[in-house]
This record gives C-alpha cells, structure tokens and sequence, in this order.
C-alpha cells in the first residue's frame, strides 16, 4: 500500500529505472498470524498459576497508595481495603476483567493505517522512554525534540511499522512539563500511523485525549479507541497514584491502556518463572479490574515486560531463556482471559547495534511472534537496557520486522505453491532460474531485505566494505533525506499549534 509515490511514466528501461528509483512511503497491514502460537505450559502448570494468583490477591494484597478514589471503588466493590491495602476477594477480579473487550481497534488520522490489536495480529510499535540517543556521528547523547521528530519520521517510513509509539526518546532539551504535548504533535503531524498517549501526570493524559478530540473530533473520541497508553505497575503489587491517574482517565475516556507489571525477575518479582508469572497476573488482574470500575468496557491490554537479572553486576539482561518462557506463559494466560497481550520488542542489553544487540533482539522477537504478542512496543530502536534510542539500530529492527511479516504467513499448499508445472517443465538435471513458475512469482518469492548486503565479496570490497551498522547509517540518512510529511487539514494543524502554544504559555517551565 502506497502512501506517496513519485514517478515517471513512460515507456521502456528509462520508465523501470525510474520506478526502482522513486520514493516509496509503504506501510505493511499489520500482522495477522497463519501459524500457532507456542504454548509453554500444561493445563496444570495453568490452572496452578492462577489458583496461586488469586490466593495473592486475596491474602496479601495489592497497594493503591495517595489514591483515597480508587480505595473507595474498591470497597464499594467489595474488596477488603485496609489503608492503602486492596485485599481482593478470590474470583471478583477475573469477574471485573470479563467487561474488557477482547479486540481493539484503535484508529489512525489516515483509516488506512487503523490496526486491530487481539485475536491472531502483531501490531509492531518502536522504542518507547529512552533519555539517550545514539547514532554513528554524535555518538551517545541525550536526546533532543529533533530527535524525537527524526525518530518519528523514521517510523512513518518504516514499511513493517504499523503504529507510531509514544515517547520514542526523552526530549531532555524541553521543560518535562511541557515536553508531552511537543511529542504529541509530532506523532499527530509527522506521521498518520496510530500513536501513543502520555502518561506521566493525569493532567498530560487529559490533554492527549483534548488533542485527540481536535485531531479526530470529539465524540469520535468517546466512541473510538485512538490512543493506546502504557500503565506500569510498580511491581511488587503496587499502584502508584500518577499511573493509576493516567489511567483513570484514559478509561474513562474510552482510551486503551498497556496495563503492565515492570519486572526485573530476582529483584522485583521471584527468580522462578512460575513465581514471576504469578506474580504477573496477579497485578494484570487488578489493574485491568481497576479499569473496568471506572468504565465498564474500557478497553485494556494485558501487558507483561519481564526481564531477568545478572546476579555479578545487578544489570537487566535481555533475550535470555527465562523472559522468553515467562513471556509464552503470558500469553497462554492472556489468552485464557480472552484479552490482548502486550510483551516482546527488539530489547538488548548491548552498549552497541552489534552482534550481541542482534542475537538478544532476535530471540525476543521471535518469542514474540510465537508467543502471541498482539501489540509489540521497542520492536525497533532499543539499545543498552532501554537507555538508548539508536538510529542504526532503529532501521535494523524496522527491516527484520518483515522477516516476522513473512514467517506469520505461515506456508500456502494451493496450485501455485505446488509448482508442480515448473517441477514437470524443468524436469532431471535442469534449472528453474527460467522456468515460467519461477518467473511468475520472483518478485515476491522470497523476503527481500531493505538494508542487507548480499552482493559477492568483490562488489561489497569495492563499495567500501561497510559493516551493518555502516550500511544502516547510509540507510537513516537517506529516508530522513527522503521523508515527506504526510497531508493533513490546515485548519486541524492550526487548531493543534495553538493549543500547544496556549497550554505551554499557562504554566512556567519544569524540569523536574
């Protein structure tokens, strides 16, 4: 699906140079899977999982700490709430948790970019918070708003990116009080992918849902899901009250929330998997019931980040055994509620967009697509535990991103796959480079990388023999040289400008 296409019409070799040539802005639908998922663990391991979480629920308790509101709907609802303490009665979350729709739709300002998060789809959404940038010319930096765009734009012409994000780096050269809604009009105006609402003071969150209703109309708003929002729970089994803040107005507004423990196993939850998943859905199923008492039907994802930990130096590791069984197990527990699951990403612990950044990313993204993952946050970008958006990086998720595009495809068994006229045509001893079948379907035969070389030794020696990161450099220079601002309504644009303009203007700078 073309966005914007420039070229030259014409006849003969002059016309197909000038169609390899053109700028293309492509986004791919997002993924729907042909294939089954990986189920880690057996009904008893399940059934053992979830009987443990509710008795932690019931026994210990959740936190809703400065939050006297969510106390007393807790209470009303029949909860056992001592101070700041939820117990929750075995079986009343999981029966709070059946109004959350199962599917999401969440519209894009262009229809042709709206992407549907549950059932079998992969929707593939980049970095989300790092404070750090780094690319092969300045090196490691904090990051700026002209980051931020840049990141945006990157996103927007990235074909295997179906959603936007939210705060793909940290503008640290904006006031934090004013940096969201900077951050929001890039993703409203540098792109017409699907975005992300902020979420770091409910009064931020207000005003994403008022941009949304400039942007999209407001009764379209209260109607529709057009954000989604990430809501971390402050694992072990507290809500903090400015989550939980964001996150009672994103329901009540009919907005989605990512609803997600944030887990360093060994330090934030136990080192067993089994334990850590308990733990897991034991804060889901409070936090999506706790969504569903401000609004029945409010729409939610089931989220889990869970890393492990290095017991030598205390650092977060990435793309170990252990996330990825805790994040199959998840999804099969995400699944038996019957609600979106959110995990995955292209995480890594690696300084750099090296071999270790590849070998820690490919294997989440992998599980990821096994796993189940409806909705895929970092699945491009991330570098150094989550600290850095990185450049290089970024395209080289975005590209391998199609790798999950064509495995999620599954295999077709109909006359064409079957070759079997080319197999009759080309018969004992011959080739099929020219065979009729092979011409028919080269074109889209094979996965073909956007950034990859795989020209002889010879030819990639004397192009200067540039390594990945090399190649991916050239590659972030030539679609920010590339990108074309996608249409919208003046009077929309103005009417975004001047509430910026006005709400910053309301209040002095913070940056704290």
């Amino acid at each position: 699906m073309a966005e914007a296409t420039t070229r030259r019409r014409g006849g003969g070799g002059a016309a197909r140079r000038a169609e390899r040539t053109a700028v293309r802005i492509e986004c791919a639908k997002f993924i729907e899977r042909n294939i089954p998922t990986f189920d880690i663990l057996n009904e008893e391991a399940l059934e053992i999982i979830e009987y443990n979480a509710e008795t932690v629920l019931e026994e210990i308790g959740v936190n809703f700490p400065s939050n006297p509101g969510a106390l007393a709907l807790w209470r009303e609802a029949g909860a056992d709430v001592q101070g700041e303490r939820v117990r929750i009665p075995r079986g009343l979350a999981r029966q709070l948790c059946k109004t959350a729709p199962s599917r999401i739709t969440q519209h894009a300002r262009n229809p042709e970019r709206n992407v549907e998060i549950g059932g079998n789809s992969l929707v593939c959404a980049p970095v989300y918070g790092p404070p750090f940038v780094r690319d092969t010319q300045g090196g490691r930096r904090y990051a700026t708003m002209e980051d931020f765009q840049n990141f945006v734009k990157l996103g927007y012409m990235s074909k295997w990116l179906h959603h936007s994000g939210g705060t793909v780096c940290e503008p640290t050269d904006v006031p934090v009080n004013k940096r969201h809604l900077d951050m929001l009009l890039a993703h409203m105006t540098l792109s017409d992918k699907p975005f992300m609402g902020s979420v770091t003071e409910p009064s931020r969150a207000q005003d994403s849902v008022d941009m949304c209703g400039i942007l999209f109309g407001k009764d379209f708003v209260q109607e529709n899901t057009v954000m989604t929002s990430l809501v971390n729970i402050n694992s072990p089994l507290t809500f903090d009250d400015v989550m939980m803040g964001a996150l009672e107005v994103y329901a009540a507004n009919n907005q989605a929330c990512i609803i997600s423990p944030f887990i360093v196993g060994g330090a934030m939850a136990p080192v067993s998997v089994a334990g850590t998943l308990t733990q897991v859905l034991a804060e889901v199923l409070a936090g999506i019931a706790y969504s569903q008492l401000i609004r029945k039907g409010a729409p939610v994802i089931f989220g889990t980040f869970v890393t492990s930990i290095d017991m030598n130096s205390g650092a977060p590791t990435f793309g170990t055994p252990e996330a990825s069984h805790i994040l199959y197990g998840a999804g099969q527990l995400a699944r038996r509620m019957n609600l979106p699951y959110r995990s995955g990403g292209g995480l890594c612990g690696s300084k750099l967009p090296d071999a270790q950044a590849a070998y820690e990313s490919a294997n989440t993204l992998n599980a990821a697509l096994m796993g189940g993952v409806n909705f895929m946050l970092h699945s491009c970008g991330w570098l150094e535990g989550g600290l850095v958006s990185s450049y290089e990086k970024f395209v080289m998720d975005a590209d391998q991103l199609g790798v999950l595009h064509r495995l999620a495809a599954g295999v077709s068994a109909d006359e064409n796959a079957q070759a079997m006229e080319a197999i009759r045509q080309v018969g004992p001893g011959g080739h099929y480079l020219g065979c009729d079948h092979t011409q028919a379907n080269f074109k889209d035969a094979f996965w073909r990388t956007q950034l990859l070389d795989y020209k002889p030794f010879e030819t990639w020696d004397e192009e200067g023999a540039r390594d990945t990161q090399a190649l991916a450099s050239a590659r972030v220079a030539k679609m920010l040289a590339e990108y074309q601002q996608p249409a919208m309504d003046p009077a929309i644009a103005e009417a975004l400008r001047a509430y910026v303009a006005e709400k910053k203007a309301s209040m002095p700078d913070a940056f704290t």
